[in-house]
């Protein structure tokens, strides 16, 4: 929507009023150069007053009557008064200077507003009409020159604000492509850590004999899982609605740090190999809020992995440690086997990827490959 039309929104009885003085400035010089001409009256000038009061009324911006219908009758209207007159008995002085103008109002809505092909059609007949609405007596002088130069100038204007308008419809659905690709990147790392938890569970049990104490254990570790991924998803969600406003921007803050890093070991300890967690004294303090965040997500998709792809880890590190390019984060397991998970369990290797370019954005770098110790070592340097 132009700017024009969402100020009219927002002020009805202001763009009705605006509206009914165009209207009336419009039908104003038509009247006044019908006036000044019936000094010597006839046919050809009364074809031309009328011709310029309906198109002065098709020009103003009536809220009931689309755009396009009232472009099309003005030129139609302006074209066959024209070609009458053209073509038949000429007035001796024609002005029109209202009809022009109101012309100039309609070609730049529609080179605006119309669709491109419907423009490229209706923008020149309401064009020419302007430069020929002056053509119409016997001897065109300045008005003629006057209206091709307004004509040329609102069309060449009108132009380039499309112009500028298509280009910022195309960046704008750049960035919500930006956007979608974050939230998925944010999906996979939020909820598939839990949802990954609950499968690894779930097919324990099934493949596991457990007395009626430990199956409801394990149940209790499922429902806490997916309460996690079902507040993840919330939200993201509320992340999607908030309007971009400066009370709305707390919301789509980092929501994760390293506070979250510790509980969210405690978590995969429960349920997995246990993790032993180093965080170097007075980090929390001195670490950035999106840095925080960004390590947050690396340590989530490393166990994520680990959960699926390291079925016989026994014990998880990480560490978190700064060095002199940044933050380093490092997690490292001895697991050698990955879980038997089915392929949508699996996943489609979306998660390292994802690792890298949150790493990457910060301009900072992330390895992942077998420990010379064996097992599997992530390592990540985020700068501060």
């Amino acid at each position: 929507m132009s700017p024009l039309a969402s100020w009219a929104r927002r002020h009805p009885r202001a763009a009705d009023w605006i509206r009914l003085l165009l209207c009336l400035l419009l039908l104003s010089l038509v009247t006044f150069e019908g006036i000044v001409l019936a000094r010597q009256p006839s046919p050809p000038h009364a074809a031309v007053w009328a011709s310029g009061l309906l198109v002065c009324l098709s020009a103003a911006p009536w809220p009931g009557i689309p755009l396009l219908p009232r472009a099309w009758f003005a030129a139609a209207t302006t074209w066959t008064v024209t070609l009458l007159l053209i073509f038949g008995n000429r007035p001796v002085v024609v002005w029109g200077a209202g009809e022009a103008i109101a012309l100039l109002v309609l070609l730049s809505q529609v080179l605006l507003r119309a669709p491109a092909r419907t423009a490229a059609v209706l923008g020149p007949l309401l064009g020419l009409g302007c430069m020929a609405a002056p053509v119409r007596d016997t001897s065109p002088g300045r008005f003629t020159l006057l209206f091709s130069v307004l004509a040329v100038v609102v069309a060449a204007y009108s132009l380039l604000l499309r112009l500028q308008a298509v280009q910022r419809v195309r960046e704008l659905h750049a960035v919500r492509t930006a956007e979608r690709l974050e939230l998925a990147r944010e999906l996979h790392d939020l909820v598939a850590h839990h949802v990954t938890g609950i499968v690894v569970e779930a097919r324990a049990a099934r493949f596991t004999h457990v007395d009626a104490a430990r199956a409801a254990e394990v149940l209790g570790r499922i429902e806490t899982a997916g309460d996690a991924a079902l507040g993840s998803m919330r939200r993201l969600v509320k992340v999607l609605r908030e309007d971009d406003t400066p009370a709305a921007h707390p919301a789509t803050a980092p929501v994760a740090g390293l506070a979250d890093i510790r509980e969210l070991t405690a978590r995969f300890s429960a349920t997995g190999p246990p993790v032993v967690l180093y965080i170097e004294q007075d980090l929390e303090n001195r670490l950035p809020a999106h840095v925080a965040a960004t390590a947050h997500r690396i340590v989530l998709e490393a166990l994520t992995n680990i959960a699926k792809h390291a079925a016989t880890a026994t014990a998880v590190r990480i560490g978190l440690r700064t060095v002199p390019t940044g933050l380093e984060v490092r997690i490292a397991d001895d697991g050698g086997h990955p879980a038997k998970l089915s392929e949508n369990a699996r996943g489609g290797g979306y998660g390292l990827a994802g690792m890298a370019e949150r790493a990457e954005a910060l301009g900072g770098s992330l390895t992942a490959g077998p420990a010379p110790e064996g097992g599997w070592l992530v390592t990540a340097h985020l700068p501060l």
